[in-house]
């Protein structure tokens, strides 16, 4: 659901922007606005980010190779990683150096009425896109806000193509009011003011997204649901006596990586510590159909000591929260 969910947000944004790229362009060779020209390459800026995710998408469906034994998952990170880098250069700069020249060398518009008018179809196209975005975003949203969402999700598609058509939407608001102020005044200083208000805009949403991209390509864990789903599962059988210690990390949106070490029943013979560890695996694929690479091992709690990083679980926020030290691993430290 997720990956055909996003496929569906991307064209629909792709097919939006494209449109909208076109009329803004030939709105500004009519018009002469800075604002609309702002916008029209923010446009084209975005549909050229839809097409890099949908790369992304296909590179990331290629089989594991010896190089790469983990799989290209995480080509769709730093596709949309790339996509908060192309957004900030020809979105953001483009605009704000369009309206500084604007403010240096302001012209009178012409047509304002062509321009308003293709604004409008614009805003139009731009909300049939971001409702797209949101149906597809709240089958996996669930019960979050939109804020945590897009902070939160492993899924690097839907909260790029949802910060790129709200940044639209209100960026062609602005340019509307900018270019209907510069009419009715007839100072196309307001055209100005527009322009660089839109840069702006563009270039906070795209530190945004370039700093949720970073988190994602540097590896996060599963959200703290899961994380309690797979030690569930774990423990779920006579044969475990406690989880040492547990860590996951997303090897891409739909892949997950769990790895962890397990104190079994002292009276099992290795055959069958072999067959609980095999059955652990089975709940756990089960519990969180994502978690498709699983190590556990056993040991006991002492172990835990050894290996760094350890003693820390993900709170609600997502954020690493410090637990407890047992006893038994205060006396290792020392």
């Amino acid at each position: 659901m997720a990956a055909g969910g996003s496929t569906r947000a991307i064209v629909a944004a792709l097919l939006a922007n494209l449109g909208i790229a076109i009329a803004k362009f030939v709105g500004f060779l009519l018009t002469r606005a800075s604002s609309m020209l702002a916008e029209s390459i923010h446009s084209l800026a975005d549909s050229g980010n839809q097409g890099l995710l949908l790369f992304g998408g296909r590179r990331a469906q290629q089989q594991p190779t010896a190089q790469h034994p983990f799989g290209y998952g995480r080509e769709r990170y730093f596709w949309a990683f790339v996509v908060s880098v192309v957004l900030f250069a020809l979105g953001s700069l483009f605009a704000l150096f369009e309206g500084i020249e604007k403010l240096r060398h302001p012209h009178e518009l012409a047509s304002p009425q062509i321009a308003a008018g293709i604004l409008a179809v614009g805003i139009v196209l731009e909300a049939f896109s971001f409702r797209t975005a949101i149906v597809e975003a709240r089958h996996v949203k669930r019960n979050e806000s939109w804020w945590s969402f897009v902070r939160h999700s492993r899924n690097p598609e839907l909260p790029v193509v949802l910060l790129e058509d709200l940044g639209a939407m209100v960026g062609l608001v602005i340019a509307l009011i900018a270019v209907g102020l510069a009419a009715i005044t007839g100072d196309p200083v307001f055209d100005a003011y527009g322009t660089i208000i839109i840069g702006l805009l563009l270039g906070l949403i795209s530190v945004i997204l370039a700093v949720e991209m970073k988190s994602l390509l540097l590896g996060e864990s599963a959200r703290p649901a899961q994380v309690s789903a797979i030690a569930e599962a774990i423990t779920d059988s006579a044969d475990v006596r406690s989880l040492v210690h547990l860590q996951t990390q997303h090897l891409g949106p739909e892949e997950l990586l769990v790895a962890g070490k397990v104190q079994f029943g002292r009276e099992l013979t290795f055959h069958d510590v072999v067959d609980a560890i095999n059955a652990a695996e089975q709940r756990v694929r089960e519990a969180v159909p994502i978690a498709r690479v699983i190590y556990l091992e056993p040991g006991n709690a002492s172990d835990d000591a050894n290996v760094t990083g350890l003693g820390a679980t993900p709170d609600a926020s997502g954020r690493r929260q410090e637990r407890d030290v047992p006893a038994s691993d205060a006396d290792h430290h020392g």
